[in-house]
């Protein structure tokens, strides 16, 4: 079952093999869909050999053939995504096909309630094409034979791909298009992903008692019922993560680096740590961070808290700052001034725990990412 675009704005977690490129955009194959595939093409081997009374070879030839096609119009319905964003100017990272179909990644999110309904709402219109040309192709093909069977079963895929990903409720497409729905008549996007968002886990919950009702009265398959909760639970899952990016996302702008940067305190390279520690304590500053200087006084490095706290406090006096110190050129470095949306975008392209906040050429604080995360969701426990 496809799925909608996932978030923007996220690191590169993509685990699945990089196959190429469509029209420019990367394309990945996760193992899940792999999997997937070679047991649709095995079962679906089976029903063909049934169906047709073909020889056993013939029938796994057919459902290599369908679960090709398959992927095929799960491509193309990813490529109306993602083109329909390129062509207005949304970078597209990629298109993945994993377990319950496949996914676009955009670099970030559309600009307008309008693109983001286009967006959405192109990738079921290919599979709505994709369905009625299989239509035509099995009414025009006669009945019994191998082309007629793929068809009709291609025509069923897509109707369904096209009907249910168009349902209203974020993760799927047609809760993309309710998002910006939304967005267009508030003016408030967060305000639109909650909504779509609740949608969703209604969808998710119907999808459940349907299930269970077509499975008890015998319409669906006992084998297709873990398959079909997992798309719910997915679904659930999904919903539920646009809920809480909404809800993280109104609190962008109380994110002001020049109050949640810790402050430092230099020191020499070459400063006993336990000697670093005690200037720091007498300073009136015992969270402040050490920052390593040169003999010019030019920061250097940054002491790691953990790898010194992990220090014994005999061996301190006899080790320097530098050895539990990484250098600043392998943190990322934050301006003060950024605004959060921009912060946001920088820590999820640089994922870490600690980030430089700087000031032209001067190093003015150390931003913990678990004082980020506070801001953002304040009710959560955080560790520092």
């Amino acid at each position: 079952m496809e799925q909608t675009s996932r978030p923007p704005r996220r690191p590169d977690r993509r685990t699945g093999l990089n196959v190429g490129r469509v029209f420019g955009v990367p394309l990945h194959l996760n193992a899940s869909m792999l999997l997937l595939a070679a047991l649709v093409a095995v079962l679906y081997a089976e029903f063909a050999r049934r169906q047709l009374d073909l020889p056993q070879i013939s029938g796994y030839l057919i459902g290599f053939g369908f679960v090709v096609s398959l992927l095929g119009s799960v491509l193309l319905h990813e490529l109306g995504h993602a083109l329909t964003a390129r062509r207005y100017g949304i970078g597209v990272r990629g298109i993945t096909l994993e377990l319950l179909g496949g996914y676009t990644e955009m670099d970030r999110d559309a600009p307008s309630p309008r693109v983001d309904l286009l967006v959405s709402l192109a990738g079921p219109a290919v599979s709505a094409v994709l369905a009625v040309v299989a239509v035509a192709a099995t009414l025009a093909l006669p009945g019994g034979g191998v082309a007629h069977q793929l068809a009709f079963q291609l025509a069923v895929s897509n109707v369904i791909v096209a009907l249910f990903n168009s349902l209203p409720g974020l993760p799927l497409d047609g809760g993309r298009a309710l998002r910006a729905a939304v967005w267009g008549l508030t003016g408030d996007r967060h305000r639109g992903t909650e909504v779509a968002g609740w949608a969703g886990r209604l969808v998710a919950v119907g999808t459940t008692i349907l299930v269970l009702l077509l499975t008890v009265g015998g319409f669906l398959a006992p084998l297709a019922l873990p398959l079909m909760l997992l798309v719910a639970v997915t679904l659930w899952r999904g919903a539920g993560q646009s809920i809480r990016a909404a809800r993280v996302s109104r609190r962008f702008p109380l994110i002001d680096l020049s109050r949640l940067a810790r402050p430092v305190w230099p020191v020499t390279t070459g400063t006993p740590l336990s000697e670093a520690q005690r200037r720091r304590a007498e300073g009136g500053q015992p969270a402040a961070a050490l920052l390593v200087t040169d003999s010019t006084g030019r920061p250097v490095a940054l002491v790691d808290p953990a790898a010194a706290e992990a220090v014994p406090a005999d061996r301190r006096p006899w080790l320097a700052v530098d050895a539990v110190a990484r250098s600043l050129g392998a943190l990322p470095a934050l301006p003060v001034g950024l605004d959060g949306e921009r912060v946001m975008e920088a820590v999820q392209s640089h994922p870490g725990a600690q980030y430089v906040v700087t000031a032209g050429e001067d190093v003015v604080g150390i931003l913990h990412i678990a004082d980020l995360a506070q801001v953002l969701e304040p009710d959560r426990k955080m560790t520092s």
